[in-house]
C-alpha cells in the first residue's frame, strides 16, 4: 500500500501559529520533505523544528531561486521522484510549506507531479495574508468589500490598474519590487492608506506606514496592505 502526500502549511513564521493537524502529521510522517535555497537553511524548517521528532528521513528540496526561472521544472522532476520512491514503499511523506500550500505555495509543484499517482492530502496553514493584517493592525476586508491579492512582479501598469480598481490590494512577494509598488502607491494617492509589514509574526517582524519606509529593496517575506478609504475599516 503507498503512502500518503501531505502538503502542510506550517504558517507565517511563529512556530506557534502551526495548526494542530499540522503537528500531529508531522509527528507521525517517517519522511519530512522542505523547500530550500540551493544554499543555506530552510524556512518551513525552521518554522516547524521545534516539532519535528528526531529519527526522521529529511529531503531539502533545493530550488535555484532565479528571477525570471522559476520554477526550475527539472529540479521538481527530481524530487517528485524521490518522494515518490518513499510513497510507493509505503511511507507517508509530510511536505512543509510556508504559510498555506495552495496561497503562492512550493507545494504545488510537487502536488502537479505527484497527485495524480499517490493519495494526497492538504492541510491549509495560517497565510502570510492574516498574519501581516495583525501585524500592522488593519483589517483587511469589511461588509462587501473585495480584497484583490497581487504578486510583486506585475508590470507597474498592470499593479497599477489592479491597485485602482480594487477597495483593498494586499501586494505580496514585494522584494526587489519595491520601489515600483511605491511608486504606483504614490501616483494614485494612496499612501497614508499603505501599510508595509515584512516577516510578519517572526523575531525581525516590522511593521510601518509606507510612506516612512527608509529603504529601496524589502525581504521576499513582505506584503503592502492597501485600502482605498482606510477611514471605513471595520465598520
Amino acid at each position: 500500500m503507498s503512502g500518503i502526500l501531505y502538503g502542510i502549511g506550517v504558517g507565517p513564521g511563529d512556530p506557534e501559529l502551526i495548526t494542530l493537524k499540522a503537528l500531529r502529521v508531522i509527528e507521525a510522517a517517517p519522511v519530512i520533505a522542505y523547500p530550500a535555497p540551493d544554499q543555506g537553511d530552510s524556512l518551513a524548517r525552521a518554522i516547524a523544528e521545534p516539532h519535528i521528532p528526531a529519527g526522521k528521513t529529511e529531503i531539502a528540496v533545493r530550488t535555484p531561486m532565479v528571477p525570471g526561472n522559476f520554477p526550475a521544472h527539472d529540479v521538481y522532476d527530481h524530487y517528485a521522484e524521490e518522494i515518490g520512491a518513499h510513497l510507493e514503499a509505503g511511507r507517508d511523506v509530510a511536505v512543509l510549506c510556508e504559510g498555506d500550500p495552495f496561497l503562492y505555495g512550493s507545494f504545488m509543484y510537487l502536488f502537479a507531479r505527484l497527485a495524480g499517482d499517490f493519495e494526497t492530502r492538504v492541510v491549509p496553514g495560517v497565510s502570510s495574508l492574516g498574519a501581516c493584517a495583525a501585524a500592522a493592525g488593519v483589517p483587511l476586508v469589511s461588509r462587501n468589500e473585495v480584497l484583490t491579492i497581487l504578486p510583486g512582479p506585475l508590470p507597474e501598469d498592470e499593479l497599477e490598474a489592479r491597485i485602482k480598481a480594487s477597495a483593498a490590494v494586499a501586494v505580496m512577494k514585494v522584494g526587489r519590487h519595491l520601489d515600483k509598488v511605491r511608486r504606483v502607491v504614490e501616483r494614485l494617492g494612496l499612501s497614508a492608506n499603505a501599510h508595509y509589514v515584512e516577516h510578519a509574526s517572526m523575531a525581525d517582524q516590522r511593521t510601518l506606514p509606507l510612506a516612512e519606509l527608509d529603504k529601496a529593496k524589502a525581504p521576499y517575506f513582505s506584503m503592502i496592505l492597501i485600502r482605498a478609504d482606510a477611514g471605513e475599516a471595520g465598520e
